[in-house]
């Protein structure tokens, strides 16, 4: 007998209909902004004459970075009790990658693991999802400090370094209260989860080199590199498909106009970045059909 679809279910399921509708028209409305602003025809004569060897290690050093960025994940796992070995840990933050990139009206990445470790191990929903949850602002606080790094380096003006460092300084204050008041039991991983968030940054910095230097670009290398972790920031709001395409472009190309570089390029940047995440995230496929805990066995977790 089918299963009965409840007026809640169709509710769930209109919702997320609607938002991936919203999505995919300011991920539209995007392009077509940038279309007015650029001639991709010019913007596309870079590709050209790139080296896309420097373009290949981009998309390695994408991949390292999401290694550590399973690592560091994995800390909260641990601060709950949840022992994940490094390997089923990557292959389930990889399959995990895969969803948020490329089913963005189905579950999410985020969703799935929690639904998974809860299922498989009878992990608390409540913890699996605080973990996740402090996991994304780890690496949103590595990001800020990142940007404020490069803003202060960017900007003449001692009016935006204070405001910056101030609101470096108060965003960790902020999240390690947070933690200490709310989230006890994952205070021990805030600073390893914080080290590993900059670091995080850091390789995807060192992917933006790479991309730059794919595209023979030796100039403007900082302001470069403020408009991608400033892009990042905005990508991690769910606007658009696929971690931000579209909105991603926008910020490169109105960047660029404001640091008086070439909006032509900005985009090529952009894209190269996206289609090296796209890179690192299709390998997730593989664990749609391929359980990534194979091999474990389930157990009971404390709620």
């Amino acid at each position: 007998m089918p299963t009965e679809i409840t007026p809640e279910k169709k509710e769930s399921r209109t919702k997320k209909l609607v938002k991936l509708l919203v999505k995919i028209v300011i991920t539209v409305l995007c392009f077509w902004y940038i279309s007015r602003k650029i001639d991709f025809g010019k913007a596309f004569d870079a590709l050209q004459t790139a080296n896309w060897a420097f373009f290949v290690l981009a998309v390695l050093a994408y991949i390292l970075s999401k290694l550590v960025a399973a690592y560091r994940l994995n800390i909260y796992f641990q601060n709950i009790s949840l022992h994940l070995p490094q390997w089923q840990n990557i292959k389930l933050y990889w399959l995990g990658m895969f969803y948020n990139l490329f089913l963005p009206g189905s579950i999410s990445g985020d969703a799935y693991k929690v639904v998974v470790l809860n299922k498989r191990f009878g992990a608390s929903y409540r913890k699996t999802s605080a973990a996740v949850l402090l996991d994304r602002f780890s690496g949103l606080l590595g990001l800020g400090v990142l940007l404020c790094i490069y803003g202060v380096i960017v900007f003449d003006n001692k009016t935006y370094d204070l405001v910056l460092v101030g609101g470096c300084l108060l965003a960790i204050a902020a999240l390690y209260f947070t933690i200490a008041k709310f989230f006890t039991d994952f205070l021990p991983g805030f600073l390893p989860t914080f080290f590993w968030g900059l670091v995080v940054q850091a390789i995807q910095v060192g992917g933006i080199y790479l991309i730059l230097s794919a595209l023979h670009i030796t100039a403007n290398g900082k302001e470069w590199v403020f408009i991608f972790l400033f892009a990042s920031v905005v990508s991690v709001l769910p606007l658009s498909l696929g971690g931000g395409l579209g909105t991603r472009e926008v910020v490169f190309a109105e960047g660029a106009t404001y640091f008086h570089i070439d909006p032509h390029v900005a985009v090529i940047i952009s894209l190269l970045f996206y289609l090296s995440s796209v890179a690192g995230a299709a390998w997730g496929a593989y664990f749609v059909f391929h359980d990534p805990l194979q091999g474990m066995t389930p157990s009971k977790q404390s709620p």
